[in-house]
């Protein structure tokens, strides 16, 4: 085929809501020898996508930037330093980091500066150059929607349970909150690990989806709002091993009583608004609890991550596809939090 040298990409010239989302054309930048040229397949969207959007995101975001954090596609040219390489090649279907410059280790703040979507230009476009570090193969089994949900909320969740010490191990109990993108993969990495699941949502219906997925124990916060003495109550007062808190403020005390001594209470959102969270020092000192913010992960984590979603053959859970035409409706579904899973954009037709 011949290498396109524009693309269709959407910007946001404004950043006071998803309205100002403008498809527009550019020119794409010649390759360096160390990059390659990915023909963009799929497009996964994020929370944070909201947040930058409307202005809200809390940390650096460049003007007029091209959103979306997570892409599945497929090489199309190669560099002239990947072209003699055996790793990768034209054809190849990968996924990019959300972080270009996140290989391995803890995050720094030079990997957050290459976070795509914010500081950096995103991949709701039609191609994207990369830098071959950037890459991860895309797993056999799945197809690039699937694998396009994979690099933020996936890599989270795996970082979450699974990416420092000490990890998920098979018998512990977790608890997930809610059933968007990174719960949901909380549920199935947790559960293809061997552990038991409790999972709280508002919804009775988002429930019964999370069983079918495995989940031992479900909770309605809203007709249980004391849910985290519900969860001592599952536990036997013992309280749960780890607990992905997509909350925030609005329920971080809640979890520091449902977990154990000792246990990782890991932070990843803060979708339930503010919170009087003035105890939480005491608190978690009284639970000698480990408190651990998550900033998504990297090249290594995604590695790993994958080695285990094709050993189970795991399937992310898509609640919509949107056509690339279509993406305001993708960020109005975000916005409703009547999702389940993922919320993917379909960027190229072929």
């Amino acid at each position: 085929m011949s290498i396109p040298t524009k693309t269709h990409e959407y910007r946001l010239p404004k950043a006071d809501g998803f309205h100002n989302l403008t498809l527009t054309s550019s020119p794409i930048p010649a390759l360096k020898s160390t990059e390659v040229l990915v023909k963009v397949h799929a497009v996964s969207l994020q929370y944070r996508d909201l947040l930058i959007a409307r202005g809200q995101y809390p940390g650096a975001q460049k003007d007029n930037v091209v959103p979306g954090g997570d892409l599945a596609g497929e090489i199309v040219a190669c560099g002239a330093d990947v072209a003699g390489e055996v790793h990768w090649a034209v054809g190849d279907r990968v996924c990019a980091t959300c972080m270009a410059d996140y290989v391995f280790g803890d995050v720094t703040p030079e990997a957050m500066a290459s976070a795509f979507g914010a500081p950096i230009d995103g991949v709701l476009t039609e191609y994207k150059v990369l830098p071959v570090y950037a890459l991860v193969r895309v797993p056999e089994h799945l197809s690039y929607e699937e694998a396009s949900t994979l690099p933020c909320a996936a890599v989270t969740a795996y970082n979450a349970l699974l990416g420092s010490s000490p990890g998920l191990k098979g018998g512990d109990t977790v608890l997930i909150q809610g059933t968007g993108g990174v719960s949901i993969f909380g549920l199935q990495l947790a559960v293809a690990s061997g552990a038991t699941v409790i999972v709280t949502s508002s919804s009775d219906e988002k429930l019964k989806l999370a069983k079918t997925l495995g989940a031992a124990h479900t909770i309605n916060y809203k007709t249980t709002p004391g849910w985290d003495d519900e969860v001592l109550k599952i536990t036997n007062g013992r309280g749960v091993d780890h607990i992905l808190e997509v909350g925030g403020p609005g329920t971080i005390i809640k979890s520091v009583n449902a977990i154990r001594f000792g246990g990782t209470i890991s932070v990843i959102g803060f979708v339930a608004g503010m919170g009087d969270a003035s105890a939480l020092p005491l608190l978690v000192l009284g639970k000698a609890a480990i408190l651990r913010g998550i900033l998504a992960g990297s090249r290594d984590q995604f590695e790993k991550m994958n080695r285990l979603i094709t050993a189970v053959k795991l399937r992310p859970v898509i609640d919509r596809v949107y056509a690339f035409e279509d993406l305001r409706e993708g960020y109005e579904r975000m916005d409703s939090q009547a999702h389940v899973g993922k919320l993917v954009v379909k960027v190229s037709k072929d």
